[in-house]
């Protein structure tokens, strides 16, 4: 058992540090260890497992390119399972992809545990996690003179490739900027049921006209806003909760939304145009505010 645990740590430590990610992510959900496990979880393990699964022998591939393949596969195989989710009744949420990874990091990393078993100490892969032959070995002159020329350019290349992306990510975590959305705000008109269409556009002096009136504030903060409702150029009383006003005054956190039945009465016969000005702020919102024709018969 022992000997079979020697051949095989770099799959013993990536099954141990999976196991050991998704207790962190349940039982300790906010703490630095989900980011420190998390990183190599999803740009490591899923491509490193796959390429020990693929090329079980040392011959297949190379030391540099198996490093460069585990990142390279590692990124199409979360695109691909997020892809996958995303078309699935579970969506891309931080269970549903948790688990589709673990299962594919432990299920590659047991095809590669068997495949590997097969093969004996000399044709199989191994990884010394030694400190001492690390600094034995002379970069890259001892390597250079083991390689041939084409193949050692390219894996200082990947080599270099990995160690950028690596410092990349790393400063990205460890510096997050924070990010705000588009600052916008809704701003509708319907009707009286509570959709676009069947608008009061036709009325008699002195009926009133009833449209449903919404403000939805996704400016990134606080915001105060002021509807007015003004009749072929004129301002206009309006009707709010029974009781007739100049104008409506609302405060709205972001996210926060209003929306209330709102009257308006024309005094006078003929085809009018009725606009609904939305201020923000003290100034006036939108340039060309909504609004609505009416027809208006003589009572």
């Amino acid at each position: 058992m022992k000997a079979k645990l020697e051949k095989n740590k770099d799959l013993w430590l990536i099954g141990i540090l999976t196991i050991l990610l998704v207790v962190v992510i349940v039982f300790f959900p906010s703490t630095v260890a989900r980011i420190v496990l998390g990183l190599p979880f999803l740009l490591f393990f899923p491509g490193y497992t796959l390429v020990a699964a693929l090329f079980p022998k040392k011959e297949s591939v190379g030391g540099v390119a198996r490093v460069a393949l585990s990142f390279g596969l590692s990124i199409a195989v979360v695109s691909l399972i997020g892809l996958v989710l995303n078309f699935s009744p579970w969506k891309i949420r931080l269970v549903p992809v948790l688990t589709s990874l673990a299962v594919f990091v432990i299920a590659t990393l047991g095809v590669a545990w068997h495949r590997r078993e097969k093969l004996t100490p000399e044709e199989r892969f191994t990884v010394s996690f030694g400190i001492k032959p690390l600094f034995k070995v002379k970069l890259p002159f001892w390597y250079w003179q083991k390689e041939s020329l084409v193949y050692n350019s390219v894996s200082l290349v990947l080599a270099v490739v990995i160690a950028v992306a690596l410092a990349s990510l790393t400063y990205t975590v460890a510096t997050p900027k924070v990010r705000v959305g588009e600052k916008f705000t809704e701003f509708y008109i319907l009707g009286p049921d509570g959709r676009a269409e069947n608008y009061p556009t036709e009325l008699k002096v002195g009926e009133e006209g009833r449209v449903i009136v919404g403000i939805v504030n996704h400016e990134q903060g606080e915001a105060s806003y002021r509807v007015e409702v003004w009749i072929d150029g004129e301002q206009t009383k309006l009707r709010i909760d029974g009781e007739d006003r100049n104008e409506i005054m609302v405060e709205l956190g972001n996210g926060g939304g209003w929306e209330r039945e709102v009257g308006f009465v024309s005094q006078k016969a003929g085809r009018q145009k009725v606009e609904f000005v939305l201020y923000k702020e003290g100034e006036p919102y939108f340039k060309g505010p909504p609004y609505l024709w009416i027809n208006v018969e003589a009572a």
